[in-house]
């Protein structure tokens, strides 16, 4: 559960009335009726902190976050915005997640934006940014000024009316998610900011002044871009009515069918099963199935894979192996079902990691028979043991270093800097000496590595290397149709061994920094 705080509009340079009505979208409502709906369905009971001064919103913001036992999404009331990026930020797993906007340079776009690293954009970047000055920003994108720093992942420094920061290039739009266990730094950091609010300007917005005082005490706000769907503070009716023919304009259905597609897939995967895998599984929750009769039909598929393996009869065992390709598409169609369609259960869950199991060591089983009853030795049980035992060990390892990951200490902390520093010269300073005291030994070996995914040809490498179940099923379903259950085996027997070395010393190395 999310606790939603609805922001009334601060004196600073976003005064406007919510009563705008959206012409463009069925029942005309205002601005304020559709925002208050689409958060009921988050949080039917939400917070809204009344319009007032400064200093006065600060202090209920920070009731509410005092009073919070579940993660906080911050949002002005004046907002015109996609259902589903309500739900992807909130749904975020960072300690905080800002929305924003990146300023444009030289024709580039707000996507081109978001790709780009901040130190190459400009000429007047040809300084350093080590010898930069901080600067108060006085250029605009929205009509809110551009006072943050943002990097590739967080947010690096903000500034106000009287803080100078470091070349700013962005612009926080407006929603901000805060998870539970920051809770109680957002409430001291609004009563530290209530305390010296007369330092700041009239053109200070109120959620840039929050995250300003989130970083410098410390806490690591990502960010995130609009990217295929749409947002916008709305200050007059000229723009309610450019926002809702542009919002109309963009295809939300389709943002949410991308967004349960996993990132993080392999390169089978992301290839050739999800560039088509997406739209069966629209399919299928439009006509209700759920992800566990998706499940089931995986493993219907998986069984009858095993069945056509065990004949040991060169037709069937090309059969076979389009059948465990479609039990692998269907397995990854009932992940995309449940979040496509927001049905998740602990059974679900469940259900999906265990018969992925099965239908793995089904498989072997039915492969091992084939090879009995095609007139060859029995032999071939010693190399199906010894696939099924690696991949159990290799399942163990993970379980168990994910449940050690997640006792773990948290990682080092954010250098905090004092709220009422002119600029954040002390702030980056600090940030440079972490860095370079994260660069050292094993951490300095892993952190090249990490850098080094930033080429393609290295991210697929690593991605293939860890041999995850796309790549399993791919290489099940192509040497048993093309070669002989003999050949099946080797390959994962040799490429499992390879992924449990190259992951056990990741692992090891991870474990000791």
């Amino acid at each position: 559960m999310t606790r939603v705080v609805l922001l009334g509009a601060s004196p600073g340079p976003d005064t406007s009335p919510t009563g705008l009505r959206l012409a463009a979208l069925p029942g005309n409502p205002t601005v304020a009726e559709r925002l208050r709906s689409q958060l009921a369905s988050v949080d039917p009971q939400f917070a809204t902190v009344q319009s007032g001064d400064v200093a006065a919103m600060l202090r209920d913001l920070a009731d509410v976050a005092d009073s919070a036992t579940e993660s906080l999404f911050i949002i002005p009331e004046n907002s015109v915005v996609h259902d589903e990026l309500i739900y992807q930020i909130t749904k975020s797993k960072r300690g905080a997640l800002a929305l924003v906007a990146k300023e444009a340079r030289f024709g580039t776009t707000e996507e081109a934006q978001e790709d780009n690293t901040p130190e190459d954009t400009g000429p007047e970047e040809s300084v350093p940014i080590d010898e930069a000055e901080p600067e108060i920003g006085h250029d605009s994108v929205e009509g809110l000024l551009v006072r943050a720093r943002v990097g590739k992942s967080r947010v690096v420094s903000v500034g106000t009316a009287t803080h100078g920061v470091t070349r700013p290039n962005a612009v926080l739009l407006g929603p901000l998610h805060v998870s539970t266990r920051n809770a109680p730094v957002l409430a001291q950091t609004c009563r530290e900011l209530a305390d010296m609010a007369h330092t700041f300007g009239a053109d200070d917005d109120l959620v840039q002044l929050i995250v300003f005082g989130l970083v410098r005490n410390g806490v690591s706000v990502g960010i995130r871009g609009r990217r295929d769907l749409f947002y916008r503070r709305v200050t007059t009716q000229e723009e309610v009515n450019e926002a809702g023919p542009e919002m109309a304009g963009i295809d939300e259905d389709r943002a949410r069918l991308n967004n349960a597609v996993k990132g993080a897939d392999g390169f089978f995967t992301t290839y050739f099963v999800s560039t088509y895998s997406r739209f069966i599984a629209r399919w299928a929750a439009r006509r209700g199935l759920t992800p566990n009769q998706v499940t089931l039909i995986s493993i219907v598929l998986g069984v009858a894979a095993a069945a056509c393996f065990a004949t040991g009869d060169r037709p069937w065992m090309v059969l076979g192996g389009v059948l465990i390709y479609f039990a692998f598409v269907f397995d990854c169609v009932d992940g995309q079902v449940a979040r496509y369609a927001r049905k998740f259960g602990v059974l679900g869950a469940w259900l999906d990691a265990t018969f992925d199991r099965f239908k793995e060591y089904v498989v072997f089983a039915g492969l091992a028979i084939g090879w009995v009853v095609s007139g060859n030795g029995d032999d071939i049980w010693i190399l199906a043991l010894a696939a099924i035992g690696l991949q159990s060990v290799r399942h163990l390892l993970d379980f168990s270093f994910g449940a050690a990951n997640r006792r773990r200490k948290p990682p080092s902390k954010l250098p905090t800097v004092p709220l009422d520093s002119p600029d954040d010269r002390d702030l980056r300073q600090a940030l440079v000496r972490r860095k370079e005291e994260r660069s050292q030994g094993l951490r300095g070996v892993l952190k090249m590595w990490t850098k080094a995914g930033k080429f393609r040809a290295v991210h697929w490498a690593r991605k293939m290397i860890v041999f995850p179940i796309g790549e399993r099923f791919a290489a099940i379903a192509i040497t048993a149709a093309l070669f002989d259950a003999r050949i099946t085996f080797l390959t994962l027997v040799i490429w499992g061994s390879v992924a449990a070395a190259y992951t056990l010393t990741g692992r090891l190395m991870r474990s000791l920094v």
